[in-house]
């Protein structure tokens, strides 16, 4: 099993800083940011960083865990230029990067900016062209896409990932027709961000089959999920047993602001008990 740990929103540069280096002195797998332009919730006026700038700022200031956006949002920036982004990242963390990627679905955010949202469909297709030209334009020297949403002409994107071919490439989302079949063709792992371990055991099921289908290995496919630290941090065990036991991988406890730093230092505490586990 692997863990990380993830901030996503209304905290401080500080405390960001404090989670990091939590995630990197205890010995946590992965550390995590999120990608929104406006804050969830009730209120959308918090606090909230732009995330690739702020993934370059975490790989300076953490030297073993490795880092990523859990996940970015396609419809925020074209393909092309994510996978440049994302090759500086990979670069600077000297090749600790994890590619998390969705489709994006926080409308508010794309009409407040004026962003094209679109269908489900039209978003899932998106996510799909995107994937293969971020793929492409990783692994060879140029890339000419002609699809529905994005164009490509002899494109040159240089330098090549650290880590070869490239990065992990993450893809986060439970539709069972469309998103865990993206899954099966262009993903090393696949993340949940809510649900019970029957449902991730289900939805594992449904991804077996289009990864049969696409003849894909299945065990080539991580299962990940994401979790919050119970009000008694240690009855996060009984929980991650149960998600190993569905054939989870990785686990990534999600801290919040205003008390990140004491819920990473809680989870840090429990490391050496979940590392038994499966």
């Amino acid at each position: 099993m692997r863990y990380g740990l993830k901030l996503s929103q209304k905290a401080s540069i500080d405390e960001y800083r404090a989670v990091w280096r939590i995630a990197d002195d205890e010995g946590f797998d992965h550390c995590w940011n999120m990608d929104h332009l406006a804050t969830l919730g009730a209120d959308p006026t918090g606090d909230i960083f732009e995330a690739w700038t702020h993934l370059a700022a975490m790989a300076e200031a953490t030297t073993r865990t490795r880092i990523g956006c859990m996940v970015t949002g396609n419809t925020y920036r074209h393909p092309a230029v994510l996978a440049k982004m994302a090759v500086t990242v990979d670069h600077l963390s000297g090749g600790r990067l994890e590619f998390g990627l969705g489709a994006a679905w926080a409308e508010n955010e794309h009409t407040m900016l004026g962003l094209e949202f679109g269908t489900v469909k039209e978003r899932m297709d998106r996510l799909e062209e995107a994937c293969q030209i971020i793929r492409s334009l990783w692994t060879t020297p140029r890339t000419s896409f002609e699809g529905q949403h994005y164009q490509l002409d002899d494109a040159i994107a240089e330098p090549k990932p650290v880590q070869q071919p490239h990065p992990p490439i993450w893809i986060g989302g439970i539709g069972r027709k469309r998103t865990l079949r993206i899954v099966a063709r262009y993903a090393d792992v696949w993340n949940a961000a809510f649900g019970t371990p029957e449902d991730i055991a289900d939805l594992s099921a449904v991804l077996d089959q289009h990864c049969a289908e696409v003849g894909r290995d299945p065990a080539e496919i991580r299962r990940t999920v994401q979790l919050r630290l119970p009000d008694k941090p240690e009855d996060v065990i009984p929980q991650i047993e149960a998600y190993a036991q569905a054939g989870v991988s990785d686990i990534v406890m999600i801290t919040m602001g205003g008390t990140a730093e004491r819920q990473a230092e809680q989870v840090a505490s429990l490391l050496p008990r979940l590392r038994a586990i499966g």
